[in-house]
């Protein structure tokens, strides 16, 4: 895929990630010249309009939204199989990888992060749309310090009861009780799985765990969720009554969509952020001292907090007197000088922050912030960093997920900051580094794993085969599919083909226990059209063909070879009222062999005779019969 062009506008650069139903491709928009992110469906369910139509529902709910906090959509399509949507590219990492290198987060950080979702999810609950798959993996943590919710495929319109239509849908670990027990959700089931993401945060964990899914379930569904500073006690007592809230197990004691709980928060932010001890600080709002009235606002000074000064407005004293005109003019003179000075003070100041801004702005000494070049080629980044000044040197490095002879990025990095006319490296990428393939062929599939460790295994794929012991491995298959040489490129995809042992042998069993047979062992068998054959009985299974001469995998279609029987004709009379060369005809048509005892001289002669079999005898096709005239 990396170096396709999609639609003729995308051309794909490299891998960013893979989920279930789809990858997701770092991609340049050739009309545009911008980068972005291009979601493209897997190719084994392009066939399955259930997910087809979710894959496009999604990019119509996001499409729906515009706010700082939800990734853009740019648009959506289908080129030849392949469904796919353009978003913007958000280099950096998700809050699952963000938990998984901390473990868990302090109370201001947990803050500002649900405050980004919150507000973001508050305009999807305003536009209508419940999300449904509130978890860590969908909130971007971009590079640039935005905090975005994305991965809208399950979201739908919202009302009062948005049921699931079929299954569960959503990760088990943030289904809220009503989605367990009812299949149903609206805008307070997001805002569950947002308060188990809270105490997640808080704590490190979630906070139900279990061996099977269902046990998960059934906890959300029975048990009330514990305070985050059961776990972690500096958790603050206000965060605690927060995830409370949020996860209660009946809907109605929730808040009713994500602006209520957004309000709340902001209330909480208030109560455990440290405060500064002095109340003219610079604080979200201050509320001016009651003593501050109408009577006083036209003073030149107010003293805020300060008690009111008793008998202030009378404190003017009524026996001052005007200066003299001496006295006058010596200040008026005084004044002219100070403006003088403080003139050529100001003339002074403001050229050397002039010069000192030319210097810095536009002059040797000025900064240019380096723009993002990862996955350009090396001309258009080496032009677009001479534009703005700099000097490039090439470098080249392993770079797992741009291709090899596309930029992997600079130094300083994009968004970093260099001297006008300074040096700027762009490094090239080698693609990924070669590592050393293990020979994992023979071995069991969970040692395979550990041993291409470096690599990105993903699911392995099943293969009849008569020859490996079930559950072995008979092959390593690069992105390409084609087995693995003796390198390979570190974190590059890797699927391991594991034995599932010979196909079942269904000969001689009937077409419907042969087929129930099959799918026992995950094969569907057709039956094909019937034969005739010696050995079996009408109805009963000859052999399995494979539908082409590829490997036989779990999930393939193979064909049952079906018996109708050996091949049996009846024998015709042919002795009575005919000559023997008509018998012959007659006979071969019927696909036997004909022997006789009448000379080739006196076939066309009518003579009574015998025949062997005798008339109305069952035969295989192609025995021989005879016919004797005369005797």
């Amino acid at each position: 895929m990396i170096g396709r062009l999609i639609d003729g506008r995308y051309q794909v650069r490299s891998r960013i990630a893979r989920g279930g139903m789809a990858t997701v491709y770092l991609a340049t928009d050739l009309r545009l010249e911008r980068r972005v992110a291009i979601k493209i469906m897997h190719g084994h369910l392009s066939d399955d309009n259930a997910f087809k139509n979710r894959f496009v529902q999604e990019a119509r709910s996001a499409a729906r939204l515009a706010h700082p906090n939800v990734v853009n959509v740019f648009d959506q399509g289908q080129d030849a199989d392949m469904a796919y949507m353009v978003m913007e590219y958000l280099p950096g990492i998700t809050l699952r990888d963000l938990l998984k290198d901390y473990g868990k987060l302090t109370a201001e950080q947990t803050m500002d992060i649900l405050e980004a979702v919150l507000s973001g999810l508050a305009a999807a609950h305003k536009a209508g749309i419940v999300h449904r798959d509130l978890k860590p993996e969908n909130v971007l943590l971009a590079d640039d310090g935005r905090i975005k919710l994305g991965d809208f495929g399950l979201a739908r319109a919202a009302n009062n009861n948005t049921a699931t239509g079929q299954a569960l849908l959503g990760t088990i670990a943030y289904l809220s009780p009503e989605l367990v027990t009812r299949g149903v959700a609206d805008t307070r089931s997001d805002i569950y799985a947002l308060g188990i993401m809270t105490y997640e945060m808080l704590t490190g964990e979630q906070p139900y765990v279990g061996e099977a899914p269902m046990q998960i379930a059934y906890q959300h569904a029975n048990d009330s969720v514990p305070m985050p500073s059961g776990k972690v006690p500096s958790v603050p007592r206000e965060l605690d009554e927060l995830v409370l809230w949020a996860t209660a197990r009946d809907p109605e004691q929730r808040p009713r969509d994500a602006r209520v709980m957004l309000e709340q928060l902001l209330d909480v932010e208030n109560l455990v952020r440290p405060q500064s001890p002095t109340p003219t600080d610079l604080q979200q709002t201050m509320r001016l001292p009651g003593e501050f009235s109408a009577a006083r606002a036209d003073a030149e000074t107010q003293i805020l907090g300060a008690k009111p000064l008793v008998g202030a407005v009378a404190s003017v004293s009524q026996d001052r007197r005007p200066a003299s005109s001496v006295v006058l003019a010596d200040k008026s003179q005084k004044r002219r000088r100070k403006g003088y000075w403080l003139f050529i003070l100001v003339i002074l100041l403001a050229a050397l922050a002039g010069g000192t801004g030319w210097y810095f702005g536009a002059g040797p000494g000025s900064q240019v912030a380096v723009p993002e070049t990862s996955g350009e080629t090396q001309e258009v980044a080496t032009a677009q960093l001479q534009e703005l000044g700099f000097t490039v040197v090439p470098e080249q490095r392993n770079d797992v997920d741009v291709a090899a002879g596309l930029v992997s990025g600079t130094e300083p990095g994009a968004g970093g900051f260099a001297p006008k006319g300074g040096q700027v490296t762009l490094y090239l990428s080698l693609g990924p580094q070669l590592l050393p393939v293990p020979d994992v062929i023979g071995s069991a599939e969970a040692e395979a794993k550990s041993q291409l460790g470096a690599f990105t295994v993903g699911e392995s794929l099943r293969e009849f085969s008569s020859d490996a012991p079930p559950e072995t491995v008979i092959a390593a298959l690069g992105a390409d599919g084609e087995p693995l040489g003796s390198e390979y490129g570190e974190k590059q995809p890797v699927t391991l083909v594991v034995s599932a042992g010979p196909i079942p042998v269904v000969t001689g069993l009937s077409v419907d226990d042969a087929v129930v047979t099959l799918e026992d062992a995950g094969l569907n068998g057709t039956a094909g059209e019937p034969e005739f054959n010696d050995d079996f009985e009408s109805g009963i299974v000859i052999a399995v063909v494979p539908s082409s001469d590829a490997p036989v995998r779990v999930g393939d279609s193979v064909t049952l070879r079906v018996s109708k029987g050996p091949d049996v004709v009846e024998v015709p009379n042919v002795i009575t009222g005919q000559n023997i060369d008509k018998a012959r005809a007659q006979l071969e048509a019927l696909g036997f062999e004909v022997t006789s005892n009448v000379p080739p001289f006196l076939e066309g002669a009518v003579v009574a005779g015998t025949q062997d079999p005798a008339p109305g005898t069952m035969i295989r096709r192609g025995s021989t019969v005879t016919v004797n005239f005369g005797g």
